[in-house]
């Protein structure tokens, strides 16, 4: 009996996948699809991904995969299977605690750095067809951006095309998270190194 792979979507295969020391191209890959950077990451630094609490009765949170870059960003990425109706106001929690714990009592503002959150979730949950949406800051009349340090991501597997462009990294890594065992997929593991050591590491972990 052939052994099916696990979901790569399941928070801690996910983790594994995304989120190991040991293979950091795979994210250093994925988080250059998502964000497209005018300057490429070209490191990443693995966090804990527990936010502090400072006090005792504040909420605990774990995220799925927190990472510092090479580009000094702080990055979130939380991938959730079920609709809980809450992601933006939960993305926007973790994104201020995420950007409240990089200063201790006396540091200067100045030490703030850019801090991303991109939720992938399986299912739909933003008003238009779009698959990827990405927003920061903006005047409301003029659209006038007023900083990228706060940028939230949308990604919803369930909007991607069935003739969605294979050649956008970002397309091709939602290929392998909607279903690793497919067609395209195996077709992308022959061309794209990242994305065949992210399978060979979910056959692993399966």
């Amino acid at each position: 009996m052939e052994r099916r792979l696990l979901n790569p979507k399941i928070d801690f295969v996910f983790k594994k996948i995304f989120g190991s020391e040991e293979h950091p191209e795979i994210l250093i890959s994925f988080l250059n699809a998502v964000l497209k950077p005018k300057k490429p990451i070209v490191s990443v630094e693995i966090k804990n991904s527990d936010l502090e609490k400072e006090y005792i009765e504040d909420k605990f949170s774990r995220l799925d995969v927190k990472a510092l870059t090479s580009n000094k960003e702080i990055i979130n990425i939380e991938i959730q299977l079920k609709n809980e109706y809450n992601m933006i106001k939960r993305s926007l929690y973790y994104w201020s605690k995420m950007y409240e714990e990089q200063l201790n009592e006396g540091d200067d503002y100045s030490k703030l750095e850019r801090t991303i959150c991109i939720n992938i979730l399986n299912f739909k949950y933003l008003d238009n067809n779009r698959f990827h949406n990405g927003y920061r800051l903006k005047e409301i009349e003029t659209n006038e951006e007023l900083t990228d340090l706060e940028e939230i991501h949308f990604i919803e597997i369930p909007k991607l095309s069935e003739d969605s462009d294979e050649k956008d990294m970002l397309v091709a890594w939602m290929e392998f998270l909607k279903n690793p065992e497919s067609e395209k997929v195996r077709s992308l593991e022959l061309t794209i190194s990242e994305i065949r050591e992210a399978k060979d590491e979910l056959i692993r972990i399966s």
